[in-house]
């Protein structure tokens, strides 16, 4: 089973669902690209951890993982026998990626903006300010994932 950028939106229920089709099966997991919680910005902004923070929140909205998620997924099938190796998977932004990079920040702040209402005004200009140096080509940004491989053993049959 194959999935990206999955985990970081399930619950802690959805995940032990899957854990236990996978390892009931014997079936493979790899799931990759799923949101760690860090990003590192260059040059660095007073306002980054304070967005970085209000979009994690914004991942675990409503009972879901965000970047909890792998290590809840790594117990999850560790409890089921399950071998688990996890790998660093960062996307890495630079000048080359400017468009890509503008769009990942209106997502990023957008969603900073409604889980915290209240950073709306500060948030406008901290974007403008980033948008302003991703242009320049003086911005680098590095979202940490983490990719996921269980490895499941059949239960009940020969192996």
């Amino acid at each position: 089973m194959t999935a990206s950028a999955l985990l970081d939106v399930l619950t802690c229920e959805e995940i032990d669902t899957l854990a236990e089709a996978c390892t009931g099966a014997g079936c493979p997991a790899l799931l990759t690209l799923s949101v760690a919680g860090r990003v590192d910005l260059t040059p660095s902004h007073p306002m980054d951890r304070e967005i970085m923070e209000a979009f994690n929140a914004h991942q675990r909205r409503s009972g879901l993982l965000g970047p909890d998620s792998v290590t809840a997924a790594c117990e999850a099938f560790s409890e089921r026998g399950a071998t688990v190796r996890l790998n660093p998977s960062p996307w890495r932004l630079g000048p080359a990626e400017a468009a890509l990079t503008a769009q990942w920040l209106r997502g990023w702040v957008g969603a900073a903006v409604e889980q915290r209402p209240e950073l709306k005004e500060r948030a406008e200009r901290y974007l403008r300010e980033r948008l302003e140096a991703c242009e320049a080509g003086e911005l680098t940004v590095l979202v940490h994932h983490t990719d996921l491989l269980a490895l499941s053993r059949p239960t009940g049959g020969a192996a």
